[in-house]
């Protein structure tokens, strides 16, 4: 009992000292639930893919024995995966972000974890979760990236990829399969698409502003419709894909090339043929604005346009414009280039 009480006068003096040290601003008291770490003022951290970023975990105190283990939802399962885990002095990283992360420790109540070089598949929610036997308790996080959503389909028409295929279409083209979040704000930010496309969760979904006959009717409202969960590997649908800022430049050539000619041209100026993805990323983060369609990796031609202008195809809404899939012998078109940093 003498041991359990003097425990307890030095777990009172450490809180004493901590609360001390991190004050909660004004108007904003802890959780009642959170006794050793301090909630986060942001439960959202945003970044771009290329960027280092820190997800904030501070204690108030240091329980006498404690681990500090940081975890990542995953988007696709909901499966949690650990990332690192620290008792203050040593840690072990885990997984595939294990390269990438490291605890920042820019002092003793310090567990905040930073993540370098962000890539796509690290957008997510994250679980910072102190460890202390009988009074285990956490704080989550959501990373979010800035980026763009685009439908794609194949050249073969639409409806045609199951969603194993879906998920490897659009990491060929720069990107991935966007989430459910991702989807949503796209939506809000103006895209209105009538073909269903698999998202990351497996399911199917399609955003729709502007309600009409063929796509649902007039009666539904606007919204991200769903089709549900469907099955993987049978059930057919289009994608929608998610990217971000790019880690080098997209650039037109002109001319009147040919799909091999087109890969040539921008071999000899020591870079590859731009994917759909970078040149929708150099639409969104670099305003690439060009009225001349060209070349992209997969086949396809098109180009982006952020000032809209009668003579570049007369839509009224910035986007990036599609021929579809021109015979690849047609000499008609330039090419869109991509140079990495």
């Amino acid at each position: 009992m003498h041991r359990l009480l003097l425990l307890s006068s030095l777990w009172l003096l450490a809180a004493s000292l901590a609360s001390s040290i991190f004050q909660r601003p004004t108007g904003t008291p802890a959780p009642p639930n959170l006794q050793y770490l301090l909630e986060p003022l942001h439960a959202a951290v945003h970044t771009q893919r290329g960027a280092t970023v820190t997800l904030p975990c501070v204690l108030r105190a240091l329980p006498r024995n404690y681990r500090v283990k940081w975890s990542k939802v995953e988007p696709a399962n909901y499966r949690e995966s650990i990332i690192i885990i620290t008792n203050g002095l040593y840690h072990k990283n885990y997984g595939p972000l294990s390269p990438r992360v490291r605890l920042r420790h820019s002092h003793r109540y310090d567990a905040s974890l930073t993540i370098t070089e962000v890539a796509l598949e690290d957008e997510g929610r994250y679980r910072c979760q102190l460890v202390n036997g009988l009074e285990d308790e956490s704080v989550s996080l959501t990373l979010h990236l800035e980026g763009i959503v685009f439908p794609y389909q194949p050249s073969n028409g639409r409806y045609k990829f199951n969603y194993h295929e879906a998920k490897r279409a659009c990491e060929q083209q720069d990107s991935r399969l966007a989430t459910y979040q991702q989807l949503y704000k796209a939506w809000t930010e103006g895209l209105d698409w009538c073909n269903a496309g698999w998202i990351l969760d497996g399911t199917v979904r399609y955003p729709i502003i502007n309600s009409r006959e063929p796509c649902g009717g007039h009666l539904l409202l606007p919204g991200v419709r769903t089709y549900g969960a469907r099955d993987k590997q049978k059930d057919r649908f289009d994608a929608f894909c998610f990217t971000s800022a790019l880690q080098g430049q997209v650039y037109f050539i002109r001319g009147h090339l040919n799909f091999k000619e087109a890969g040539q041209a921008c071999r000899n100026h020591g870079a590859a043929i731009a994917k759909v993805g970078q040149l929708y990323s150099a639409w969104k983060f670099s305003q690439l604005d060009r009225c001349d369609g060209g070349w992209l990796a997969d086949g396809s031609v098109r180009y982006p346009i952020t000032t809209p202008r009668e003579r570049c195809g007369g839509l009224p809404d910035p986007g990036v414009r599609s021929f579809g899939f021109p015979r690849k012998e047609l000499r008609t078109y330039g090419t869109y280039c991509f140079v990495g940093k």
